[in-house]
């Protein structure tokens, strides 16, 4: 029974259309490599979890993450004036 709803969003359905010309092993590449790119992209989100969480509890600063008076608007990094013996920093 057909309810006039399509099953499948137009991404899917496109993307079925698309490999549909392909031939077989063209096919299977493709979501293959698809497959690959998914499950790499789980595995880097798993490496960044577990460092950040080996760093907080070894005390150690978070990957990533600013480090007090190393971040901001007001860090210019290289690009800041060569500070003088008679300057304080503000």
């Amino acid at each position: 029974m057909y309810t006039g709803v399509p099953l499948a969003s137009a991404k899917t359905q496109v993307f079925e259309a698309v490999l549909g010309f392909l031939p077989d092993w063209v096919q299977i590449t493709v979501l293959a490599l698809v497959v690959l790119a998914v499950v790499a992209s789980w595995v880097v989100k798993v490496r960044r979890r577990l460092a950040r969480r080996r760093a907080s509890r070894a005390g150690l600063p978070l990957p990533g993450a600013a480090q007090p008076g190393q971040s901001g608007a007001d860090f210019l990094g290289p690009y800041a004036p060569a500070q003088r013996q008679g300057d304080r920093p503000a």
